[in-house]
């Protein structure tokens, strides 16, 4: 790490906010600058300024911080820049049309899941999320997708601080039960929403992971019951997995 009185403060702040970003769980001040060598006084002064700025933000009452919404957002734009957007476009579109059902690419966001993008089914019957439209981690299967990538005692303590309405009769709405389903999402790789969000409505979820195995985003498609069921989503998940690989090089490696 080279002196770091010879770095200049914007630098540093973005050697925080990459940190952070990079990290899997939230971390101290000086545990950040474990990794930097500055002056502590420093990195605490820059967390601080982060943190009234909306960048980054506290764990409940502890001195740890986590990517706040600001920072979340600032992501959200990368994913959504000129080149990238053309081309996650053209790969949503090809799993559409190899589904021939509405493919969705979507990101974590305070309230939920944000639909970043998606291609509609031809279909004349169809159910329309548009892009831009939030749905709630837990009973959808991009959410439990997102939900299933914590490590466990995070998913466990997100889960136990989520209001978890019920949406339809199917919903998962008892903690323990949800934090099951979602062991068995992590383990197999992809998550399913059976009705769970949406009366009528089947949909199954992969995750879009970067080179560290991390979660970027979800992956999936959904359809009514009267075309989509469980079984008829799972068999075409290789089209997914596919899918969220094409996405992860080219959101990794665009220059």
């Amino acid at each position: 790490m080279p002196d770091g009185g010879r770095i200049p403060t914007n630098l540093r702040t973005l050697m925080i906010l990459e940190i952070l970003g990079q990290g899997n769980r939230a971390m101290t001040a000086t545990e950040i600058n474990a990794q930097l060598g500055l002056p502590k006084q420093t990195v605490h002064r820059l967390c601080a300024t982060l943190e009234r700025d909306g960048f980054i933000a506290r764990q409940g009452n502890s001195k740890r911080f986590y990517p706040a919404r600001r920072l979340r957002l600032l992501g959200a734009g990368l994913l959504h820049s000129a080149r990238t957007h053309i081309i996650r476009h053209q790969i949503l579109t090809d799993v559409a049309a190899s589904v021939r059902e509405t493919v969705n690419f979507a990101v974590p966001a305070d309230d939920g899941m944000s639909y970043l993008d998606r291609v509609e089914t031809d279909w004349a019957f169809r159910i329309q999320l548009p892009v831009g439209s939030h749905v709630p981690f837990h009973c959808t299967a991009s959410g439990k997708t997102f939900l299933a990538s914590l490590p466990a005692p995070s998913r466990e303590t997100f889960v136990r601080n989520l209001a978890l309405d019920a949406h339809t009769d199917a919903t998962l709405t008892d903690p323990g039960k949800l934090l099951d389903e979602l062991h068995q999402t992590a383990e197999r790789g992809y998550a399913l929403d059976q009705e769970e969000f949406m009366q009528g409505m089947v949909a199954i979820a992969v995750p879009v992971m970067d080179t560290e195995g991390r979660f970027l985003a979800a992956l999936a498609f959904h359809g009514p019951t009267q075309r989509v069921s469980r079984d008829s989503a799972v068999a075409r998940l290789d089209v997914l997995q596919q899918a969220a690989s094409q996405l992860s090089h080219a959101i990794l490696l665009d220059d």
